[in-house]
């Protein structure tokens, strides 16, 4: 008998140095989109923008995707294939994030409302191809690592997209250096850097293809229909999956976006790092765990060590539908000591629960959908997933910053009220922003209270614990195999 043709897929080094090239476009499209956490200080000192218009601006990168752009680009990814479809949706992010950046610094009007339209219509384009793109990683990591390491891979897959938003929420505001477009165009030049690196992949992606040709099935051939989506909607292990997704990540990635606020605002930390000369070490790290931005950026930092260790926990010993509600349980913990408590101590426990939260439910969630639907279909899978999931990241962008504003009114008022009066004296963009948050670390301008924009992420928590458990009865019943290394069906 003739022997198997070994594929350049079943080469360990080739397998994750492939993956190593396809996750800096995750890592870009990460960084800027957790990137404007840090600003939301310099968008209401420097451009004049509520909580609410700040929670509008990130609510508008969901919204074509609420429109089922999504499902259109993952019909795209199965009936084009990952090269087209990826560059296509590089260029879409990429394009989307440099409109941004230039619609705040009033290329496109210098008027409150100009920049805030021209940089929701960037937000909304950056959304398409953002959403896309991690539709498209997700297919692309099983194309490469189903029945090896794929959990593994997802994982740290995930790791490179954190490492974007540690960077995005840690020194995002050092990159601004008090303005707002510093910070937002080195983001999309850096998701223009990963479109490059997705180019060269290329390169492997055509020789895996010729060499799978050769090989593939009549299903594996198969194109796409739109019976598939319907045959997706009627799965109770996808609903499910699906609706855990939109739940958990409602909880986690609008959290994100006003974490560094909510510690200034709650627990008195600073947005600005002091001189660090002449500090001990040990005053080094106090004044670093006593900075907004700072501290938020552990939340995905933490996800780089933990994302990993349980995606090899799920490869080796399964258990990926009881992660889950693990990763509910603590998601619950996170947001009531963040909102209900005012001890800085327990906040911080609320914080490291969030990050191993934040790190278990993707580790044991994305893998488990190329359990329950066949490869060939992935990219529909996904992308009805990340389209359903917009839906409650669009709600919970908005929403927190106008639920923030609607029990904040006295606060809105006097920031508005000092900009003003500050404007009026001439003063420049950057030191109204210097003086607005001085005078906020004074105590002359009270903090916002956070308590009910975050307590009603505590529901999301009982509701995604409530669907994980769902999801192992339905797991049960159709024998997917969830609970089982990943290996095994």
């Amino acid at each position: 008998m003739e022997q198997v043709k070994k594929l350049i897929k079943d080469s360990a080094a080739i397998r994750f140095s492939v993956l190593g090239m396809i996750s800096v476009l995750m890592f870009g499209t990460y960084w800027f989109q957790d990137g404007l956490g840090p600003l939301k200080g310099l968008f209401e000192s420097q451009l004049g923008f509520t909580s609410t218009q700040f929670g509008l601006l990130i609510s508008s990168t969901t919204w074509a995707n609420l429109a089922l752009m999504i499902i259109l680009g993952g019909m795209a990814l199965d009936r084009w294939g990952i090269r087209k479809t990826g560059i296509i949706m590089a260029a879409i992010a990429t394009a989307g994030a440099f409109i941004v950046a230039l619609g705040s610094m009033g290329v496109f009007g210098t008027g409150k409302s100009a920049m805030l339209i021209s940089m929701m219509a960037g937000r909304i384009l950056f959304g398409v191809g953002l959403e896309t793109t991690c539709v498209l990683i997700s297919r692309t990591v099983v194309k490469w690592f189903k029945g090896k390491e794929l959990a593994t891979a997802m994982g740290l897959n995930v790791v490179v997209g954190r490492l974007g938003s540690f960077f995005a929420i840690s020194f995002g505001l050092d990159i601004a250096s008090g303005r707002v477009s510093t910070a937002l165009i080195t983001a999309a030049s850096i998701i223009g850097l990963g479109g490059l690196m997705f180019l060269a992949y290329f390169i492997f992606d055509i020789k895996l293809d010729k060499q799978l040709a050769a090989t593939a099935t009549e299903t594996q051939k198969e194109k796409f229909s739109f019976k598939d989506v319907i045959k997706l909607i009627t799965n109770p292990s996808f609903i499910y999956i699906g609706l855990l997704c939109v739940a958990f990540y409602s909880a986690v990635f609008p959290f994100l976006q006003y974490a560094p606020d909510l510690l200034v605002n709650k627990f008195g930390f600073t947005f600005t790092m002091p001189d660090l000369g002449g500090m001990t070490i040990w005053q080094k790290i106090a004044a670093y765990l006593q900075n907004g931005p700072k501290v938020s950026g552990l939340i995905p930092l933490g996800t780089i060590i933990f994302t990993p260790i349980f995606g090899r926990l799920v490869d080796k010993k399964g258990k990926a539908a009881s992660l889950m509600v693990l990763g509910s349980l603590l998601l619950i913990y996170a947001h009531v000591t963040l909102s209900l408590v005012n001890s800085v101590l327990l906040g911080y426990t609320g914080l490291f629960a969030l990050g191993i939260a934040f790190s278990l439910v993707p580790a044991a969630m994305w893998p488990s959908v190329a359990k329950i639907v066949a490869e060939n279909r992935l990219g529909t899978a996904y992308a009805t997933m990340f389209t359903i999931q917009n839906y409650g990241l669009s709600l919970f962008y908005f929403g927190i910053g106008k639920v923030l504003d609607i029990f904040n009114p006295k606060i809105v008022a006097k920031i508005q009220s000092v900009r003003e009066a500050l404007l009026a004296q001439g003063l420049s963009k950057a030191a109204i922003a210097q003086k607005i948050e001085s005078m906020q670390t004074a105590g002359e301008i009270p903090p916002y209270n956070y308590t009910i924009p975050i307590l009603m992420l505590v529901v999301l928590g009982v509701i995604s614990i409530f669907l994980a458990f769902q999801l192992k009865r339905a797991d049960k019943r159709q024998g997917y195999g969830l609970e089982l290394p990943f290996h095994k069906k």
